[in-house]
């Protein structure tokens, strides 16, 4: 969290001061006094300016938001942010006509702007802030589309008794590969390959 320091000759001077330095508004800092001002002697010897330290409050939503809406609007894409903050996560949905767009192919897209929302708020922040996006309920159907073709898979590589080797995935994705086959007794998996073309080997256990 950013903290300045700045003197004005009285309090509320001092403080105006500091927010311009900012370019924020008051409800969006907290102010600590440091110093106050002193008229000295006959108004003139040991006059002392007021003195206050002004703290960015940490608002992890609104920073998200902002920065979620200036990448919209440099693509020129309508989009209606929702963002609610649970415990350490931020749980945001995406709404406008061409969702499709922020999707992309396999939801690369949709991933590409979790990744940079993450960087940018958890710059210079001391509690990393986990980020999860998601639009028109987008992942919980992939989710289900994976589950359901590991499943297929395991059976695959039952039946033929050979390795089954998946398209490449990000790393939430093979996450759901490898949960669902742990529940299949006789199948194993694992991982192979360098990102973005790491890719899910199903295959019998050894024996």
């Amino acid at each position: 969290m950013r903290t300045i320091e700045s003197t004005g000759k009285t309090i509320d001077e001092a403080i105006e001061k500091g927010l311009e330095e900012l370019s924020l508004q008051r409800e969006q800092v907290t102010v600590k006094t440091l110093e106050y001002p002193t008229n000295g002697f006959l108004g003139i010897i040991g006059q002392k300016d007021a003195k206050v330290e002004l703290t960015v409050k940490d608002d992890v939503k609104a920073d998200a938001k902002k920065f979620l809406v200036k990448m919209f609007e440099a693509m020129d894409i309508p989009v209606t942010v929702h963002i609610e903050k649970k415990g350490d996560t931020l749980e945001i949905d995406l709404e406008g006509p061409n969702m499709g767009l922020l999707i992309g192919r396999r939801g690369q897209t949709l991933d590409s702007i979790q990744y940079l929302l993450s960087l940018a708020i958890n710059k210079d922040r001391d509690r990393y802030v986990k980020v999860y996006i998601d639009t028109e309920n987008y992942r919980k159907k992939r989710e289900e589309t994976l589950i359901r073709l590991a499943k297929k898979m395991g059976d695959k590589a039952k039946k033929t008794h050979r390795p089954v080797y998946l398209e490449p995935m990000n790393p939430y994705e093979r996450r759901i590969i490898h949960s669902t086959l742990q529940k299949i007794p006789g199948i194993q998996t694992y991982s192979e390959g360098e990102d973005p073309n790491r890719r899910v080997i199903i295959e019998l256990k050894k024996e």
